[in-house]
């Protein structure tokens, strides 16, 4: 296993909690705010509660419009959480519900027909006696 100093877990109070969540988005959250996500996610919590990883992951389900942090990073040892190397996702446009505009240079798959996904070969079949 590798150990990750940057990602290694703790318990945070309900402050601390409240502070990292504010510097996440425009909203300031007071511990109010973090109690009231405990009572939407039905888990009773204190202003002296310690919130580990599982607890913090659980609160910020409540929170809309989701945040970019999970759960293990907002309780994790380093705050804020390093940023990542790695390249954001290209962007997917919506034109209508349902369809996804992606690159015009994808082939379209086509299926065939048989019973190519059914996992059995032609005449395997049991006679059930």
């Amino acid at each position: 296993m590798i150990d990750n100093p940057t990602m290694r877990l703790q318990m945070i109070n309900v402050q601390e909690f409240a502070r990292r969540l504010s510097t996440l988005g425009a909203d300031a959250f007071t511990s109010d705010d973090v109690v009231d996500l405990a009572t939407a996610a039905d888990v009773r919590i204190s202003a002296d509660v310690e919130i580990d990883a599982t607890l913090a992951q659980r609160l910020l389900d409540q929170v809309s419009p989701t945040l970019p942090v999970t759960g293990a990073q907002i309780a994790a040892s380093q705050w804020p959480p390093p940023k990542s190397s790695r390249p954001a996702a290209p962007s997917v446009s919506f034109s209508s519900p349902g369809a996804v505009d992606g690159p015009a240079d994808q082939p379209t798959r086509r299926r065939s027909s048989g019973s190519a996904g059914s996992g059995r070969r032609p005449g395997s079949r049991r006679t059930g006696r």
